[in-house]
């Protein structure tokens, strides 16, 4: 056994995030680790990397003792991690990125240019990820960002691999590529111990899975003797039903009327959104799913095309008259674009629509309890109350908050960019049931996914975009995942091709 966690328990301010839990990994394995937010697998996680030090048990590495007192010591002994939040130094480079305080890349005192290069250049090759090294990683996507973070984890030459949801900002094809890289690790011996919330990851990719629920080990078990449903009872203690939801038939009035509509990122966009549909956008990293999100809502500028929004035109100037119009947007991060994170529930929940809440220029502060208690209780929001800082919510809970805000504000036509990126299987069936309430009251829903099942599942159309042109439009009935990255990667001739 390479790895064995024993009776690790952990508290942060009183409250327990591990309480005597076990773990062993084996040495060419991939070892899912799943559960909720909430569940303690990242702080699972950390312990094994050095990064979190637990309060008791302990951890044996090849059959011996070790005691992890900082990532170094892990890395050293050949632990690596990548971290769920993007761990990234925004104004240094990719190559300083991928060079610092990693073991792999030491030379001497200096590293100089040469060195940097030939260390670096193997790993981007690896990874598929062509960039200039120079880069300074503001200037990266977010999920350019986040293979940025996998390769310099490969630079490790790790033994062991804690991956936590390493695909959360991945499209489809680069999720590809790591899941090639994960092979590769295997036939190595590399263990692998992938913490993450997409089960059809988890049964692709594992050989046995952990199930954590509020921070105890409810059992391991072999991926070839289980299947989703029990895993799913497992993690959430109840039973979940997503249900089928009814494609609309077509004949609701038309919303939004988009014609050749272009930006600094989009080229002759055409489609029309009617009262109760769900149309899916889908496409890979750089097609110009958000930046199509981004001009709807005023963000980007739009050079030409038109706009109808309820059968009559609209230039979205900006975010406000957006909102004034009747659009609204849950943006793709929800920790820079949507959530005051030191703010409370409250506030983050009732903060657009303040003027609805006020009498002679007073907050009427039982009325916005009112109101966000409602809201969170519907969603099943778990916090500690509605003064708690939304910093303090797990990423699904944190998720629920901003589109709770949106209810509230109830617009007819809502975009949701990637609205189930890292969060749990609980809170992903939450937010499904919510896109089946806003299409059966008649709303029109955009949906951004990356996860093609998802757009499947949930959409009556899907729009397909490449490189910021309409690759074309695929009604769910003829919607599969090879139609959908066929043209996504223009490798076949597809359906209404614009």
């Amino acid at each position: 056994m390479l790895l064995s966690a024993r009776g690790i328990d952990k508290h942060f301010d009183g409250t327990q995030a591990l309480g005597n839990v076990d773990l062993q990994v084996e040495a060419g394995t991939v070892h899912a680790l799943v559960g909720e937010n909430g569940a303690g697998k990242s702080t699972l996680a950390k312990i094994i990397a050095g990064v979190v030090k637990p309060d008791a048990g302990d951890l044996l590495f090849d059959g011996e003792p070790v005691s992890l007192r900082d990532p170094v010591a892990a890395q050293r002994l050949g632990i690596g991690i990548i971290f769920q939040e993007l761990d990234v130094f925004p104004h240094l480079s990719v190559a300083d990125n991928l060079t610092v305080g990693c073991l792999g890349a030491e030379s001497g005192a200096w590293l100089n240019q040469r060195d940097m290069r030939s260390y670096c250049e193997p790993l981007l090759r690896e990874i598929d990820l062509r960039v200039p090294l120079r880069t300074p990683a503001v200037e990266l996507s977010i999920a350019q960002m986040q293979l940025v973070l996998i390769a310099r984890a490969l630079g490790m030459n790790a033994r062991l691999l804690v991956m936590d949801e390493p695909t959360s900002a991945l499209s489809a094809d680069n999720a590809e590529k790591l899941f090639g890289v994960i092979a590769q690790l295997k036939q190595k011996g590399v263990a692998i111990l992938y913490v993450s919330h997409k089960m059809d990851e988890i049964f692709r990719l594992s050989d046995r899975i952990t199930v954590l629920r509020d921070g105890a080990n409810v059992g391991s078990v072999a991926t070839a003797d289980t299947n989703t449903h029990r895993i799913i009872a497992m993690m959430v203690g109840r039973e979940l039903e997503a249900g089928i939801r009814q494609r609309t038939s077509g004949t609701g009035k038309i919303l939004l009327h988009v014609e050749r509509l272009s930006s600094r990122k989009l080229a002759h966009i055409s489609f029309e959104l009617r009262a109760g549909e769900v149309l899916g956008i889908s496409g890979l990293v750089g097609s110009g799913r958000s930046s199509l999100a981004s001009a709807l809502f005023g963000l980007d500028p739009t050079v030409s095309g038109t706009i109808q929004l309820q059968g009559r035109p609209y230039v979205p100037r900006s975010p406000e008259h957006a909102i004034e119009s009747g659009i609204g947007l849950l943006p793709e991060d929800r920790k820079t674009m949507g959530l005051m994170m030191q703010m409370t529930v409250e506030e983050n929940v009732t903060i657009s629509i303040l003027h609805k809440l006020q009498r002679f220029g007073f907050l009427r502060s039982g009325a916005a309890r009112d109101q966000a208690g409602g809201i969170t209780r519907r969603l099943r929001v778990k916090a500690a109350g509605p003064e708690a800082a939304v910093s303090t919510l797990s990423g699904g809970n944190q998720q629920k908050v901003l589109l709770a805000r949106w209810l509230l504000v109830n617009p007819e036509v809502i975009i949701l960019d990637d609205p189930t990126r890292g969060i749990d299987i609980g809170a992903k069936y939450d937010i499904y049931e919510v896109i089946r309430t806003l299409s059966d009251a008649g709303k029109g829903v955009v949906l951004i996914s990356s996860e093609l099942p998802e757009l499947i599942e949930c959409s009556d159309r899907i729009l397909v975009l490449h490189e910021g042109w309409q690759a074309g439009i695929l009604d769910r009935a003829e919607a599969t995942q090879q139609r959908i990255m066929a043209l996504a990667t223009r490798t076949t001739v597809g359906a209404d091709s614009c």
